[in-house]
């Protein structure tokens, strides 16, 4: 068994490498530099962990998962995501990528993880109760799957009717058919628009922490500022490390007032 997972600030990370240490298993990022196909073909089964972007599997991840379709095709797969609330089907929409019969979903479970989109008004930095809360919940809730995988158990979130009908009501605006490969999407999905959707405020002292943290490499310097290539995938790292905040994203451009640090960084 082997863990294949994208973080954008770590909550995901964290549910990855618990269940990793928990089952005694290597956890690897998509960001590092490894030869995968060899890695995906050494095992026979693979765990996914990503955050739920829209009720979608985030681009990046996508895009990892079709560089390595053949090497993945055939494997047992048990699949973790993160996010805030109720996403719908998250963890199932990630077999629209395969033909019927292509994989094997052995486990799927999604868990609620705090607020890292820090310059939406209507969501609320987690108090440390929160984090605590949350922190503790998740705990608890790795060991009960963890023991289920022990057992042959078969859980399969969010593959339920009206998971599903849920999870397309919100992720048709974001990324479109799931189904479809993305070449042939409609440019005006959300996740489209979010592309090119960063701006740098004049606060930049081009310090170029976000050139180096993006995870696709979309921030370059020019001629001492900041620019954008329009492969912008929403995972909301920059906004949040920016030590000037000078960072927003998508459509949301209000100015953050607080910048998430992830649960992994959470004591108490």
């Amino acid at each position: 068994m082997l863990t294949i997972y994208f973080s954008g600030t770590g909550n995901t990370k964290y549910i990855a490498e618990l269940f990793s240490q928990n089952m005694d298993i290597n956890c690897l990022s998509i960001e590092e530099e490894f030869n995968f196909s060899d890695k995906l073909n050494a095992h026979d089964t693979i765990v996914f962990c990503y955050p739920i972007y829209g009720s979608r599997v985030p681009r990046i991840m996508r895009e990892f998962v079709t560089k390595h379709m053949s090497a993945i095709i055939g494997k047992k797969i048990i699949i973790l995501v993160t996010q805030m609330m109720f996403s719908g089907d998250g963890a199932r929409v990630f077999t629209d990528m395969f033909s019927d019969g292509s994989i094997d979903v052995i486990y799927a479970e999604h868990f609620n993880m705090p607020n890292n989109i820090c310059n939406f008004p209507l969501l609320k930095k987690p108090s440390d109760k929160k984090m605590q809360k949350c922190f503790n919940k998740v705990n608890v809730k790795m060991e009960q799957v963890c023991q289920n995988i022990k057992d042959g158990i078969v859980i399969k979130r969010g593959f339920s009717q009206f998971s599903q009908a849920l999870g397309y009501i919100q992720g048709k605006s974001w990324q479109g058919d799931s189904k479809k490969n993305d070449d042939f999407q409609c440019k005006v999905t959300i996740e489209q628009k979010a592309k090119s959707g960063v701006k740098i405020n004049e606060d930049c002292t081009v310090c170029n922490l976000c050139i180096y943290t993006c995870p696709t490499g979309n921030l370059e310097s020019i001629q001492n500022e900041i620019k954008q290539k329009g492969n912008c995938t929403v995972c909301y790292r920059c906004v949040n490390r920016c030590p000037r905040k000078a960072i927003t994203v998508m459509m949301f451009h209000r100015k953050p007032k607080w910048q998430y640090e992830g649960i992994q960084y959470f004591k108490s």
